[in-house]
């Protein structure tokens, strides 16, 4: 029985460990192609910082990762020994679906630990510090931000193009100010012009010269019928502010990138009247950190209702082919994750509880586990 049991752990020990590589260097280079490539081509941060805050990105996948990998392994080790005739050899031989499964309920224990170690401890520290990091980084050549004969969008109220660019002097320089609803409510363009950085109020200051502007209507913008108001300028300044970008001050403000004991202090400073804020804004605000908190335990806890779930769906589906295991796995895990997402819209509605809430993906995906244990075991 031993020797059976060791050899089932190992086998999906590797098989998990493997899956959970797989989908990490996936969610690994989606990540690092959606927040670091625009920065690396405009070159506002070093290889070596790229290579740093890559690696600050493995935490954080992994809390993705570990689920779908543990539930991909499981499956694939199970549907090999289904189709082999593995299983119904070992059942024939006396052990039963409960018995074949103690290893892998076990490995799963194992994953939820370091799932919760992950989710409280390592991942928001490397979040905090990935997000420090790179403002540091982009903040030390902050005249990177501007790349010639390009639409520069980092900026939340304005848009910037450069026709050419010397250290700091520019030409054919073009802006757009931008409304709230993303339209232009005025455009400015220059012949030319010179920028610096403002280290102490974190701003990028362009002085354009030889200015001409076209301003619209603050309530029809996108109208072009008797909207528009010239106007001309020896010289004009323009300010971008950089705090959104590189302000390394609002990187702790996510209850999500706080650890365990940084979230029961959350959890306690909104519990505390401070004259500012009504009992009802306080009761909102520690329920989101009591969210946040179930949402990083359930979380965890999805380690061992994917591997509940993966052990009968495996023995049944007997095939070895690894694209219908790893399609199963991912409708799975899709299916979690968005029952996790619409438990989400709740977190300002504390009278629904949605703290205990988060639970109701794994209590959903334990039962259906239980019930599938209870039919292969009868058959």
């Amino acid at each position: 029985m031993k020797l059976i049991h060791r050899h089932i752990f190992g086998s999906v020990a590797a098989t998990c460990a493997a899956a959970v590589g797989l989908f990490g260097f996936v969610l690994l280079l989606g990540n690092a192609i959606r927040d670091l490539l625009g920065y690396v081509l405009s070159g506002q941060i070093a290889p070596e910082t790229f290579v740093k805050l890559t690696w600050l990105l493995v935490p954080f996948v992994i809390t993705y990762a570990l689920p779908m990998g543990i539930l991909t392994g499981v499956l694939l080790v199970l549907g090999r020994m289904s189709s082999d005739r593995e299983i119904t050899a070992l059942r024939s031989a006396g052990l039963s679906v409960a018995g074949l499964s103690a290893p892998i309920l076990f490995f799963a224990l194992l994953g939820v630990g370091l799932s919760t170690l992950i989710n409280f401890q390592f991942m928001p520290v490397a979040r905090v510090a990935y997000h420090r990091e790179l403002a540091d980084a982009v903040s030390t050549n902050p005249l990177s931000f501007l790349v010639p004969r390009t639409f520069i969008r980092d900026f939340p109220d304005k848009v910037i193009y450069v026709g050419s660019m010397r250290g700091a002097a520019l030409q054919d320089i073009w802006v757009w100010e931008l409304d709230r609803q993303g339209r232009a409510r005025a455009m400015h363009r220059a012949e030319s012009g010179q920028i610096h950085f403002d280290e102490r109020q974190n701003t990028l200051v362009l002085t354009g010269r030889n200015v001409t502007s076209d301003f619209r209507n603050n309530k029809d913008p996108e109208s072009f019928a008797e909207n528009e108001t010239l106007g001309q300028a020896g010289q004009a300044t323009y300010m971008f502010s950089l705090e959104k970008l590189t302000g390394a001050h609002t990187v702790q403000t996510k209850l999500k990138w706080m650890t365990f004991s940084q979230l029961m202090a959350e959890w306690r400073r909104a519990g505390t009247p401070d004259g500012k804020s009504t009992p009802a804004e306080r009761e909102r605000q520690r329920m989101k950190v009591q969210v946040t908190i179930h949402e990083k335990f359930a979380t965890a806890f999805s380690v061992l209702s994917f591997a509940l779930i993966a052990i009968p769906l495996g023995i049944k589906v007997s095939r070895k082919e690894t694209s219908a295991n790893l399609g199963v796995a991912l409708v799975l895990a899709m299916g979690y994750y968005f029952a996790t997402i619409v438990v989400g819209w709740f977190d300002n509605l504390p009278a629904f509880r949605p703290d205990l809430l988060m639970w109701l993906p794994n209590l959903g995906f334990q039962t259906l586990g239980a019930w599938m244990f209870y039919k292969v075991d009868r058959q």
